[in-house]
This record gives C-alpha cells, structure tokens and sequence, in this order.
C-alpha cells in the first residue's frame, strides 16, 4: 500500500487511534518507563548515590545470584508450583466453560457462574485467613473430618509436605471461575448453527462439547497457554507471602519471595533486581520459545 493511502485510511480510522491513547500512555508511564531502574542490577546500587552516582560492577550480581546457595532451592520451588499450577489447574477453567455451556438452565447456569466468579475479587489476606481457619488443627473442618474417619490432624500451613498442595488448590479456588470468563466467550463466538445442524444428527451433548465447542476454542486455548507460559516463573509472589513462614522455606521459597526477603529484608536493592531482571528474561524466552513451537506444530500463535 502506497504511503499516501496508508495515511488516508489512517485518517478515516483516527477515531480507533485517539481510543489507543490512554492505554499507550499507561503502558509508556507504568511499564516502560520503569525500565530504567533495570539499570540498578549492573550497580552497586546506593540509595544516597542514586543511579548516576551508584558504582557500576558489570554483572556481578548476577554471578552473585547464580553462586548463591539459596538459589538453586528457590528457582526449583518456583519451577515446580508453576509447573504444578499449569498441568493441575489451566485445564479447569476450560473445562468449566464447557459443561456452563451445556447448562439450559439459565437461572442455575448464573448463580454457578456468580459463585466461581467471587473469589476472584477476594485478597490473598483474605483467602488465607479462610483457609488458616478452615485447615487449623485445633477445630479446622477440614481436620475435624481428618479425626472423624480416624486420622491424625495435619498441620497444612507449617508443613513441607502439604504446602504445595495448598498453594495449588487455593490458587485453582480463586481463578478458576474467573479464568473460565474467556473460554465462555469463546464459545459464545462459535456459530450455533453447527449445534443445531449437531443436535438434528443425534450428537448429545458430550459430542457436541469435544466436536464443536472444543475445537472451536482451540485457537484460544492455546493462546492462554503461550501466555501463561511467560509467567511459569511467578508462581504466586502475593499468594505465597500471606501464606508461608519460615519452617516452610524449604519449598514455599520462590524467586518472588526470595527478590522481596532480599530487597526489602536486606535492602538489597542491586541483587533483588537482578533477580526479578533474570525472572523477566527467562518469562520473555519462554514466550518467544512456546509461540514458536505452538506455530510449528499447530500452525497457531500470538504473531
């Protein structure tokens, strides 16, 4: 397209363009602009020096990080609730917006989706005060059911054992319901005609769910995916901090927890942000590398 058209066609669109301006401007004030902190990781940074003022040590700390003893733990704690959190829990959401759209009940279909959707908006202070009550060893009703049928209290939230297993199913409690908003709208955008045209040739309803809806959320499915493989670093910073303590170092430390002990505990500041720059260039390979592979074996991707 010659250039004086583009600029022709950009002026008949330019209501779409002062709509993207808002959003260019958070992204260039909350996202971009932080970027020049990055430089602190490269620093031996001092708060009373400043940027400029800091002394410049190349990549130190991010041998510093590497040689650390607490390292290895740390990157394999988060390696692993990620990894734990993507298998047991991405598929939830999707299969919750299958069997929703197979509900006629429209009453029943939007209190379920009312109730998996509140979480969501709930804190982590919150949610983890409610699961410290419910699994408490002195009157939790998770334990009071433990007893009932002759077992031995367990102490979920001061144990190496458990804690994983409830940062996963605390995490998939929250988000699931909210997670499945996408994969619902997704459906809604496949045409009903092919149900009907299912329904005349005597398809039930688990063979229009993986005939049809499935097939058609596809390309959805695995966008979410690529996605969420940017993140497989953060397993739940936020999460993690209302929930764990000291005796549960060993597997709740994750690199989120790690960067904030160390920036904040030990104003650290040079070693936290190399930490968070590594998380960020590990996230931004992943992307790169699932989006690859996702066009190379499914001919989809994100570009």
């Amino acid at each position: 397209m010659r250039s004086a058209s583009k600029w022709r066609l950009a002026w008949r669109n330019r209501d779409y363009y002062v709509l993207l301006i808002p959003g260019l401007l958070f992204l260039l004030l909350f996202k971009y602009t932080p970027l020049y902190g990055v430089l602190i990781a490269f620093q031996d940074f001092n708060i009373f020096e400043g940027i400029r003022g800091s002394e410049w040590v190349g990549l130190e700390q991010f041998h510093k990080l590497i040689q650390s003893d607490e390292f290895g733990r740390v990157f394999m704690n988060t390696l692993l609730i990620s990894v734990y959190k993507i298998v047991l829990l991405f598929p939830v959401p999707v299969f919750i917006a299958l069997v929703l759209n197979e509900v006629r009940l429209m009453f029943f279909k939007r209190t379920i989706q009312t109730i998996i959707y509140l979480p969501h908006f709930l804190s982590w202070v919150i949610i983890s005060g409610l699961f410290v009550t419910i699994l408490s060893t002195s009157g939790g009703l998770v334990n009071n059911i433990i007893q009932w049928f002759g077992g031995e209290p367990v102490s979920f939230f001061v144990s190496n054992d458990y804690f994983r297993s409830v940062v996963v199913f605390t995490a998939g409690w929250k988000e699931s319901g909210w997670n499945a908003i996408v994969f619902i709208a997704a459906i809604a955008g496949i045409d009903q005609e092919q149900y009907e045209a299912a329904s005349i040739d005597g398809a039930g309803r688990i063979r229009r769910m993986l005939h049809i809806s499935l097939p058609g959320i596809l390309p959805t499915v695995v966008l979410m995916f690529i996605l969420r493989l940017g993140s497989v670093l953060d397993a739940g910073t936020e999460q993690i901090l209302t929930m764990y303590n000291p005796v549960v170092y060993e597997t709740a430390d994750v690199i989120g927890t790690f960067v904030y002990r160390i920036g904040l505990g030990k104003m650290d500041y040079s070693f936290s942000t190399a930490v968070g720059l590594f998380n960020s260039v590990v996230g931004f390979i992943l992307i790169v590398s699932g989006n690859y592979i996702s066009r190379k074996l499914l001919k989809r991707g994100i570009w």
